[in-house]
């Protein structure tokens, strides 16, 4: 019977750039990471999202994380905030910039980082570099979905095209963008990022 890696040692061997310690940590914590974001913020997509962009920042700051209480307590306390701030976000959106929305302790709690922010950049660039690669009729279809946020029938009546043509398209922007952005991103991270940033992926 094999023994379980301790946290402990699955955040040492993150700091060596270890993906497959990156996926135990997602395989042990998901469904309980999901859960208190969901108690929080009660729509499933909104809370996988807050999960998602948990993980990544764990990811991004991999070498500079340093555990002062168990990575489940670290793990559930980030999550915590990072879905008061998305509540918090989405409600400023419909009041003026004047009213004060929440208060110093929750704004004096910032889980992003210099290398969070330099790694989401990065993958936003690649992103959109590997989306000018592809075929012009392929990422006019693939930008409507993903950005624009229409359904095949809308696109397909747009561009006066069958449905099984626009699914056809966008099957294959995901997989060449998955395959191009393979090359420079770990795989798991690469699906939880672009998930988190284009939801259709």
């Amino acid at each position: 019977m094999h023994r379980q890696t301790s946290d402990a040692e699955l955040m040492e061997l993150l700091k060596q750039d270890n993906q497959g310690a990156m996926r135990q940590i997602f395989d042990r914590y998901w469904k309980k990471l999901f859960s208190v974001a969901l108690n929080r913020l009660s729509v499933p997509e909104r809370a996988e999202e807050c999960v998602s962009d948990v993980l990544i920042s764990v990811w991004a700051r991999r070498k500079s994380i340093n555990l002062r209480h168990t990575l489940a307590t670290y793990l559930a306390v980030a999550v915590k905030y990072r879905s008061m701030r998305m509540l918090a976000e989405e409600y400023k959106k419909g009041l003026p910039h004047t009213i004060e929305l929440m208060n110093d302790e929750l704004y004096g709690y910032d889980e992003s980082s210099v290398d969070e922010y330099i790694f989401e950049k990065e993958l936003m660039e690649s992103l959109e570099n590997s989306i000018k690669q592809l075929p012009d009729k392929c990422q006019l279809v693939y930008r409507m979905s993903s950005e624009q946020g229409m359904s095949y029938k809308e696109i397909a009546k747009k561009l006066s095209l069958s449905e099984k043509t626009v699914q056809a398209h966008l099957t294959k922007a995901t997989k060449d963008l998955r395959n191009e952005l393979g090359k420079q991103y770990p795989t798991f991270i690469l699906s939880l990022a672009i998930a988190s940033l284009y939801r259709f992926l």
